[in-house]
Order: C-alpha cells, then sequence, then structure tokens
C-alpha cells in the first residue's frame, strides 16, 4: 500500500518535535519517501519520484518542526526525501535527502545554527556506512579521553599553569605542535615516573566512547587512536579498550624519573594522518570508509585525509575545516552521522 500524507500548519503544530508529531500522525514504512517541509504544511508522500543526491541531513527526533523549518531556511538547503529513521545508542535520528546551490556555504550554516541553538545536526556528502567495515581513527586527549595528559601529568610536578597555556596555543594552531611538545616536556625533567601511574590509573573516559567502539566493533570495524601526547597512556587505552593500534609519542624514562625528552620522531599532524593511511592500507579499508576524530588544530591533516573527519568539542580552527561536528553530545554521536 503507498503512504502519502499532508498535515497543515498551525502554531501549535510547528512547536511540536519530530518525535511528538510522528507520534500523532503516520509515517511511511518504506523508504526513501518525498519529504516537503514549508511555512504552510508538512507533505510526505512514497508516490512522487524524488531526485536523490549524496547529500544529507541528520538532525535528531527532539528538533521542533519549527526549528526544522528554518534550519532550511537559514542553510539554504531544500529537504527533499526522508531516508531513514535510525535508533542507535538510545537516540533515534531523521536522515533526510537534501539539496543546496553551495554545499560548504550549507555546512558553514548549519554548524552556526547548531552552536547558536545548542542541538547536534549533521549535513553529510557521501557518508561512511556503519554497516560496512571501516576504520576510526581518533585523537586521545580530550576526544577519546576528558583531559590532556601532559597537563595533569605537568600539575603533579608542579609546572601545571606554565604547561598548559603552551597546550592550549598548540591546540589552536599557534605554535608549532613538536616545538610545543618538546618545549612542556622539557618542563617535566626529574620528575618520576610515578605521576604518570597516577594519571594512568585515574584516566577517565570521554562520554560514550565505550558505547562508540562496542557497536562498531559489531560491524567489523577498526579503532585506532593517532595521538600527540605518550604512549604511556595510549597503550594503556589500547589494552584496556581492545584497539587496533595506538600511535603516540615515547616519554624517555631512566632510574624512575622522567628526562624531559621525548625519544624519537614526534608524532605531529602528518604523522596521525600516515597512522590512518597506513592502518587503512593494513586492514584493505577503502578511502571512504575512513573517519577520523578530534578537537586540535593537530588534527587536522589526519581529518583532512580521512573519507570524513570529524570535529569533537573542538577549537574554532578546527570546527571551521572539519567535515562536521559533535559539540555537546559523547562520542556515540557518531553512530547517526553514519549512514
Amino acid at each position: 500500500m503507498s503512504f502519502s500524507t499532508n498535515v497543515l500548519f498551525s502554531a501549535n503544530i510547528l512547536s511540536l518535535s519530530l518525535k511528538n508529531h510522528f507520534e500523532q500522525h503516520p509515517i511511511p514504512s518504506n523508504f526513501p519517501a518525498s519529504f516537503t517541509i514549508n511555512k504552510e504544511h508538512l507533505t510526505i508522500d512514497e508516490n512522487i519520484s524524488v531526485h536523490m543526491t549524496q547529500q544529507t541531513l541528520v538532525v535528531f527526533d527532539d528538533l521542533s518542526l519549527e526549528n526544522l523549518l528554518t534550519l532550511q531556511e537559514k542553510c539554504h538547503l531544500t529537504i527533499d526525501a526522508l531516508l531513514a529513521i535510525n535508533t542507535r545508542n538510545n537516540q533515534t535520528s531523521y536522515r533526510f535527502c537534501i539539496s543546496c546551490e553551495d554545499f560548504i556555504k550549507a555546512r558553514k550554516a548549519l554548524a552556526d545554527f547548531t552552536l547558536a541553538k545548542k542541538i547536534e545536526a549533521a549535513l553529510i556528502q557521501d557518508a561512511p556506512k556503519l554497516n560496512e567495515p571501516g576504520l576510526l581513527v581518533m585523537d586521545m586527549d580530550s576526544t577519546t579521553i576528558e583531559i590532556e595528559c601532559i597537563d595533569e601529568i605537568a600539575k603533579l610536578a608542579g609546572v601545571g599553569e606554565q604547561v598548559s597555556a603552551v597546550t592550549e596555543l598548540a591546540m589552536q594552531g599557534k605554535l608549532d605542535f613538536a616545538q610545543s611538545l618538546h618545549q612542556r616536556v622539557a618542563t617535566l625533567e626529574n620528575a618520576p615516573e610515578q605521576i604518570l601511574i597516577d594519571v594512568a590509573k585515574n584516566i577517565p573516559l570521554m562520554t560514550g566512547l565505550k558505547t562508540l567502539i562496542s557497536e562498531l566493533k559489531r560491524h567489523n570495524w577498526r579503532i585506532a587512536i593517532a595521538s600527540g601526547g605518550f604512549t604511556y597512556f595510549a597503550d594503556h587505552l589500547k589494552d584496556m579498550l581492545t584497539l587496533d593500534a595506538a600511535f603516540a609519542n615515547v616519554l624517555e624514562i631512566k632510574n624512575g624519573k622522567l628526562t624531559g625528552k621525548v625519544i624519537g620522531n614526534v608524532v605531529d599532524a602528518q604523522v596521525k594522518a600516515d597512522s590512518l593511511a597506513l592502518l587503512a592500507s593494513k586492514y584493505n579499508i577503502p578511502a571512504s570508509q575512513t573517519v577520523a576524530m578530534g578537537d586540535g588544530a593537530n588534527d587536522l591533516v589526519m581529518m583532512a585525509a580521512a573519507g570524513f573527519g570529524v570535529a569533537f568539542h573542538a577549537k574554532p580552527i578546527v570546527l571551521a575545516q572539519a567535515d562536521s561536528s559533535i559539540n555537546y553530545q559523547g562520542l556515540d554521536c557518531l553512530l547517526h552521522w553514519l549512514a
């Protein structure tokens, strides 16, 4: 049986969330379905063929119809079809096919809109598919974990304020990363190895991390950390979370004390990107199924190298260049951005 519905709008209806609206009105069982929303009405029709693009808009079911209508206007796009309704990590999202004249401009407008409204939404082109094997490479500090390890080490070593100021400048892209790393590590000379143990045993995982990893593994994804931080913590997380790989810097330790030096080449932005390419080749993952997530300037090259780069609770310089972002929810929000 074909499906068609047309709902005329009133102030009461516009204030409803997608969830509440569709609890009161039927929704198709087969997708895609033509979807039209304007100031007068909302129409869904399985009988109307739609020119399908690879450009999709994802919003959560708590978004009001009024905000969906405003989003369409502010972001200079047209919602053409409802592609899917996905319930993942105890949330429900609506996935729409959209059309627009300037996708990059629309994506930038959406980023501004989501920040202004304090909501999560994504405008994605050729989204990786959850149910096909893929690769996720994440930054560690302030992404997979809630802290910057070097800042926590520095606090215990008595140089916290000095180090955290340099960390912030590096994350904003105002300092060369390798230079800033050597500068920060040098302040830790003669600090006891015990401070690393103390930070590692209390390391706080980012909200949604375990859910994200569990669900991706269930769909045969590979997961890794590429960090400008330290192997002491990255390897700890790799073992604890059963990740496929971890790339990070090696702190030199002699006689139970930090020497203030890093052994070997620094894991900088390019090394992070190279790590993603290495793992994609090793596991035979197509570029279109690769995802990189991070929060600082040092993650931008890796995010650009991935098929899909996601800014997570990120600095403005990262938000401006990412394919999408997660600004308020946990890491498992990524599950809804995937097709």
